[in-house]
């Protein structure tokens, strides 16, 4: 088994024995390892990681702190123990899930003659057994960056210890010689003991600088600030022609390219003392910044360096730390400039078990119309983790968000300084990119060659030709043995053994040769093919994979990928016999008429034909995650149970355009009204411009609709719903503490309405629930999480509930939809010939006039017009009189203002079985509005039954007009439309339309004599009473 020490820090040390730096050691058995050296301190942070081997649970974890002795001297005496605490293996099995949460530990102090052991502190120590055996165990792999330490069997009790990098301000990492130079650095200081005559005193410090002079393997020339551009036009006279390195595969965080010189923006962005940095250092919260000068570095390549530190501002996760900067030119011509960062940052958590990189990248830009020299700068990053640790995939995530941050902050000031060209200026890297790849693209006898040059068919082809030639140069010979006209026997055993290695060889090549030319005939290879129509158009550049596993025999795979976006799919070519295959191939999507949310990928081997092809791993990538830079160069890790332990990764790029603009917002706006059955209007840019940045979403993201709502929680927050055509967003600001998340409509499993209740505040609600494992970013928005893991978002409190119900509802219901149920509904919505009902901008329903309306009810009842109206209140009369109408679970929600004197509100019940055989479940949006004269009220109805024959291909529509009779005002006349709007069409068109004209007109009867009865019946009682 493997135990994990994790060393978080120590506390209350003692101040009479602390004399010096101070440091752990921990050891478990015969195997010990040591942490970093603090300076003396009372309250120390190491926060560092070690691992052991454990062969026996009765072993024992002893971690000690050490007070080192300033002068070790020639004999090297030991340092003095500060405190140390011992705990047995065995006690951590019995945690939870073999882990021990950070605990505080007593340091002892051990007995010395007559004294007594005593508390020196304690020791903050988190513990994790893994594993069940040593034999499906390895340890990790050593780094010589590395803090994390291991201990093998193999080795004797002495600790096994990586060197650290040091860093000073005039040299980069120094390395320690082996053998000679090891022998060459114990001789000078020999030399130094015993010579004093010679040498003289010597100040500590320049003891220490002779010291370090003893392990280096090189020479460094320093620059001062002053000679900068020296450094730079040495660089360049020493240039060897090098490429500009490709950028690191975390992604790109800046792309942009600015009006200014490459020489310039350079000098800019790395001269010593620049104004741009201590800027930048300003408006992050940067302090304590130190430039080191640059110096010359002659190893295997010359290349300037410099040392940057620092202490990075706080954050809401992290205190502030101190950070390290090592900069590296690794090409500078006058025209490119590349510049490789590494950045330390030991003091955070788990700080010693990686380092991020970041690679500038500076190059002459586009031509510009008014010929200024333009130059482009592309900032890519990657994480490079010396040592296995399980919080890798947090670390990772929260290092881009950071970076994501911090670079949106570096590159508005650098548009404070800079110019930035106009992307309309000229054309997109797009072309350019794809250009190349179709230049890099292996042709098929390239890929042909590749595949059949290896040993297995070179060889039999040799064999083949020499028996060939052996049978050409040989004569006849006697027939023997069993042998007769026709049939030649081998003779010896050779000859039959020769003759089998011959046949298999034969039976793999041809094999091969099979498989081959399967995997060109079946491959249904999209490169190159052109997307078609007008609207959201993807483009994919699949560049190629690393470190695929192999699922064959013969230790290969022959990847192939599958790429799915709204339903449509593209696949690649088949990449045979590889691990890291190269594609190098584009593959374009049809137009689609809303943007995308999510790209599927997926990578199979190819098995044949006939065979189930196995999946290699698989990813999704989230376009609103990533901004349009991060696209175009995106390094994807893949999932899955053959991916992961492998690492597997594919190098895409990927370009997502609208190339029709706004005329295909509008297009899909005008769609989804008919789908909302209301009118939705453009948001004006401003608008749009300032919810993507609420919500840092992409450009082409564009608003739909928002609304004021509660988020209902332990206790309510008022904020604001978002609605875009991919995402559902909540916002809100409480006194400074802001509150937003969103996630996509295709995570919504369900969305269902609350009726009104006492805890709702009388107010309808809407429960939003997500699919297992979608929205794990949002999670802190929901209410609750369900036994199935599916989280629930509750929101109340809606100015206008049934239209943000209805269009919320809508919306997902369009997202949701296949692709064969768009293109039948877009079929429906043809057939309906523009006949449908929307709320129009003054807020009335519109479409009754396209339908035919019959009057199929019409009377005078003795009643006022007030007492007729409350069947449509929501009181007690109306919820009567439909329960004895034969409606089940009748609910309603309240009249709300939709405009001045128009109000609207939501009807649901289902019909029992004598109104209707099927049940049948009815959901109506009412709208009432006084008539012109002011002596009456007008309700209009729309009405859509579910779970009855033919439910969805029809709409029923009433309109009611109530008015009080001009010379009589304790009596009404009431008047009563019908019509029905035919969403598709059908053969029982007509028996339908007559059997709903007849239930309807005999039903309205049955309702008013019962309103009418009520009325009566109540208004008896109360001159009785």
């Amino acid at each position: 088994m493997r135990l994990y020490v994790y060393v978080l820090e120590a506390r209350d040390l003692s101040e009479t024995d602390l004399k010096g730096n101070v440091y752990a050691k921990i050891q478990v058995g015969k195997y010990k390892t040591k942490s970093r050296i603090v300076s003396k301190t009372l309250n120390i942070v190491w926060n560092e990681e070690f691992v052991f081997r454990v062969h026996d649970m009765d072993e024992e974890l002893i971690v000690s702190i050490f007070n080192q002795r300033d002068d070790h001297g020639f004999f090297h005496l030991s340092d003095d123990l500060l405190g140390r605490v011992r705990l047995p293996v065995w006690s951590v099995i019995a945690e939870d899930k073999q882990t021990l949460p950070p605990t505080w530990f007593s340091l002892e102090k051990p007995k010395t003659g007559k004294s007594t052991a005593k508390c020196s502190g304690k020791i903050l120590l988190t513990l994790t057994l893994q594993g069940e055996n040593n034999s499906n165990l390895e340890p990790p792999p050593l780094s010589v960056h590395s803090r994390f330490h291991t201990a093998d069997t193999n080795d004797s009790a002495c600790p096994i210890e990586q060197s650290q990098d040091t860093v000073n301000s005039t040299s980069s990492f120094r390395k320690i010689p082996e053998a000679k130079e090891l022998v060459k650095a114990f001789a000078n200081r020999l030399e130094r003991l015993f010579n004093k005559n010679e040498e003289g005193p010597k100040s500590d410090s320049m003891n220490e600088d002779s010291l370090n002079s003893d392990y280096e393997d090189c020479m460094d020339e320093p620059f001062s600030s002053c000679n900068f551009e020296e450094a730079i036009e040495l660089m360049l006279s020493r240039d060897e022609d090098q490429e500009v390195p490709d950028n690191l595969q975390g992604g790109i965080l800046l792309d942009r390219s600015y009006v200014v010189s490459p020489i310039n923006l350079n000098a800019l962005l790395f001269a010593p003392n620049s104004q741009f940095q201590r800027d930048l250092g300003e408006l992050q919260g940067t302090t304590d910044l130190q430039e080191g000068c640059w110096t010359w570095k002659s190893e295997n390549t010359s290349c300037l360096t410099r040392t940057l530190t620092y202490t990075k501002a706080a954050t809401k996760l992290v205190k502030s730390v101190k950070a390290t900067e090592e900069q590296t030119y690794l090409k500078a011509d006058g025209r490119e400039f590349a510049v490789l960062i590494n950045v330390s940052t030991p003091d955070v958590p788990y700080g010693n078990c990686f380092k991020v990189e970041l690679l500038y990248r500076i190059m002459p830009g586009p031509e510009l119309s008014s010929e200024e020299e333009s130059t482009r700068l592309v900032v890519s990053w990657s994480i490079n983790f010396f040592q296995n640790t399980m919080m890798r995939s947090m670390i990772e995530g929260g290092a881009r968000q950071g970076l994501k941050e911090s670079f949106e902050q570096f590159a508005d000031l650098l548009a404070q300084n800079l110019k930035v060209v106009d992307s309309a200026e000229f054309p997109t890297c797009k072309e350019n990119m794809l250009a190349t790849l179709q230049m890099d693209h292996k042709s098929d006898l390239e890929s042909t060659i590749n595949y059949f040059c290896n040993f297995t068919v070179v060889s039999t082809f040799v064999m083949i030709c020499y028996i060939l030639l052996h049978i050409l140069l040989s004569g006849p010979r006697e027939l023997q043995g069993l042998e007769f006209n026709g049939l030649d026997l081998p003779d010896t055993f050779g000859e039959l053994i020769t003759t089998g290695i011959l046949v298999l060889q034969v039976e793999h090549v041809f094999n091969m040769v099979s498989h081959f030319f399967q995997a060109r005939l079946h491959r249904e290879n999209d490169h190159g093919v052109k997307g078609q129509g007008d609207g959201w158009v993807l483009t994919v550049a699949l560049i190629e994979g690393s470190n695929f596993a192999s699922v064959d025999s013969t230790g290969f795979s022959d990847p192939y990928v599958v790429f799915t976006c709204n339903g449509k799919s593209r696949t690649s070519s088949v990449k045979l016999q590889t691990h890291d295959p190269q594609w190098n191939e584009i593959l374009e999507f049809d137009a689609m008429e809303e943007p995308p949310s999510v790209l599927d990928v997926e990578v199979f081997d190819f098995d044949g034909p006939f065979d189930q092809a196995a999946s290699l791993g698989h990813a999704e990538i989230n376009f609103l995650r990533h901004t349009s830079a991060e696209l175009s160069d995106m390094w994807v890790s893949l999932d899955g149970k053959l991916a992961q332990p492998s690492q597997s990764r594919l190098h895409l790029r990927i370009f997502l355009e609208n190339n029709k603009g706004v005329e295909n917002i509008k297009e899909y706006l005008t769609k989804m009204e008919k789908e909302v059955g209301m009118k939705l209007n453009l948001r004006s840019p401003y608008r749009n411009s300032m919810f993507q940045k609420l919500f840092g979403l992409p450009p082409e993201e564009f608003l739909i609709n928002d609304f004021s709502c509660y988020l209902k929680r332990k206790m309510p927050l008022q904020g604001r719903l978002f609605l875009s055509a991919r995402i559902v967003g909540f916002y809100a600001n409480l006194f400074g503490h802001k509150t937003k998340f969103f996630f996509l409509w295709e995570d919504i499993e369900d969305i269902q309405v609350i009726a009104p209740s006492l805890s709702s505040v009388g107010s309808p609600s809407l429960v939003i629930v997500l699919r297992k494992g979608r929205g794990i970013d949002a999670s802190h928005g929901a209410k609750s999480q369900d036994e199935e893991g599916r989280l629930r978002f509750h929101l109340q409190s809606f100015v206008s509930f049934g239209v943000a119900s209805r269009t919320i509802m809508a919306l997902w219901r369009t997202r949701t939809l296949t692709t064969e149920q768009k293109g039948q509904r877009a079929e429906d919505w043809e057939d309906q010939d523009g006949r449908s009902i929307l709320v129009e901008g003054d807020g009335k329903f519109s479409g009754f006039e396209d339908a035919t309306m019959s009057k199929v009810y019409s009377a005078e009842h003795p009643v006022n017009i007030k007492s007729l109206m409350g069947m449509f209140d929501g009181g007690t009369l109306e919820h009567n009189v439909m329960v004895k109408s034969g409606c089940l679970n009748y609910e309603t929600t309240s009249w709300e203002a939709v405009k001045p004197d128009i109000y609207e509100r939501q009807i649901s019940y289902k019909f029992n079985r004598h109104v209707s055989i099927f049940g049948g479940e009815v959901i109506s949006v009412q709208q009432k509005f006084p008539t012109a004269d002011g002596n009456g009220w007008t309700v209009g109805e729309v009405m859509t039954l579910n779970e009855v024959p033919f439910g969805d291909h029809f709409h029923v529509q009433l309109r009611y007009q109530i008015e009080t009779p001009v010379l009589d005002s304790d009596s009404c006349h009431c008047d009563v439309y019908m019509g029905i709007t035919w969403l598709k069409g059908t053969k029982f068109q007509q028996r339908i339309a007559r059997n709903i004209s007849e239930k309807f007109t005999r039903r309205l009867r049955e309702i008013f004599v019962l309103v009418e009865r009520e009325l009566l019946l109540a208004t008896s009682q109360n001159s009785l009473a």
